[in-house]
C-alpha cells in the first residue's frame, strides 16, 4: 500500500515536471526562432553570407592554382626526361631524374606562391 502511494506522488511529481520541462522547451524554440529570423534579416540587408561564398570560392581557386603547379611542375620534368632519354638513348635515367627535378621544381613553386597568400 505504501509503495502505491509512493508512486503516484512520484507520477504525480514527474508529470508536473514534465510540464514545467514542456514549457521551458516551448520558451527556448521561441526565443530561437526570433534569434533564427533575426539573422536572416540581417544576412539580407549586409549580405554577408554572399561574402561568406565569395570567400569559399577564393579559396577553392587557390587550391586548384596550387595543386595544378605542382602537377604542371611534374608533368613538364618528366616531359623533359622522356625527350632527353629518346634523344640520348638513355632509357628510365633521364626520365627518373627529371621527374624528382619536377617534382622539386613544383614543390618549391607551391611553397612560393602559398608565401605570398
Amino acid at each position: 500500500m505504501a509503495k502505491d502511494t509512493d508512486d503516484k506522488a512520484n507520477g504525480n511529481k514527474t508529470s508536473s515536471d514534465e510540464a514545467a520541462l514542456s514549457a521551458r522547451l516551448g520558451s527556448l524554440d521561441q526565443r530561437l526562432s526570433k534569434i533564427r529570423d533575426n539573422r536572416k534579416v540581417e544576412t539580407d540587408q549586409s549580405g554577408t553570407e554572399n561574402g561568406d561564398s565569395a570567400a569559399r570560392a577564393s579559396a577553392m581557386a587557390r587550391g586548384f592554382q596550387l595543386s595544378s603547379e605542382l602537377i604542371a611542375g611534374v608533368v613538364v620534368g618528366a616531359a623533359i626526361g622522356w625527350g632527353f632519354d629518346k634523344l640520348l638513348s638513355t632509357s628510365p635515367f633521364g626520365l627518373i631524374v627529371f621527374f624528382l627535378l619536377g617534382f622539386v621544381a613544383g614543390v618549391v613553386n607551391v611553397v612560393r606562391s602559398a608565401r605570398r597568400a
